[in-house]
């Protein structure tokens, strides 16, 4: 009697083991799903972070001319 019941008691911890596994390889797959789109935002905001500053580089050079190009103010 002691045998089966030691063996019944085994059977129902794999069987928790094996749920608890099971779970947690669902867990992992949806947080490497999680990864690689935040991985994919990442890389587009540094996309757009980058023609960001190429267009305010492009704005400070074509806005401001050289101190040579400018007339002088009329008090002058």
């Amino acid at each position: 009697m002691t045998q089966t019941n030691d063996t019944t008691q085994l059977n129902q911890r794999l069987d928790n083991l094996e749920t608890r596994l099971a779970f947690q390889d669902d867990v992992i797959d949806q947080l490497n799903h999680e990864i690689s789109v935040h991985q994919q935002k990442i890389k587009d905001l540094n996309e757009q972070l980058h023609l960001i500053g190429q267009k305010v580089r492009d704005m400070n050079t074509s806005v401001v001319g050289r101190d040579e190009d400018e007339t002088p103010p009329p008090h002058y």
